[in-house]
C-alpha cells in the first residue's frame, strides 16, 4: 500500500510539473500574441489616419474640379 501511495504521488507530481511547462508555454505564446496584435492594431491606426489625409487632399481637388450635376 505504501508504495502504491509513493507511485501515485510521484505520478500527480510528474503532471503537476508538465502542466507547469504548459502553462509557462502558453503564457509566453499568449504575450508574444498580444505585442503583434498591438503592432498591427497602431498600423492599422496610422493606415487609417493616413487614408484620411488622402481623401482629405483627394476630395478638396475633386470637389473643385467636378463638373456640373447635368452633365
Amino acid at each position: 500500500m505504501n508504495m502504491d501511495l509513493e507511485t501515485r504521488i510521484n505520478d500527480l507530481e510528474t503532471r503537476l510539473a508538465f502542466q507547469d511547462d504548459t502553462i509557462q508555454a502558453l503564457n509566453d505564446v499568449l504575450v508574444a500574441q498580444q505585442r503583434v496584435v498591438e503592432r498591427l492594431q497602431m498600423q492599422l491606426e496610422a493606415l487609417a489616419k493616413r487614408q484620411q489625409e488622402l481623401v482629405d487632399e483627394l476630395g478638396s481637388v475633386d470637389d473643385d474640379e467636378a463638373p456640373p450635376p447635368h452633365y
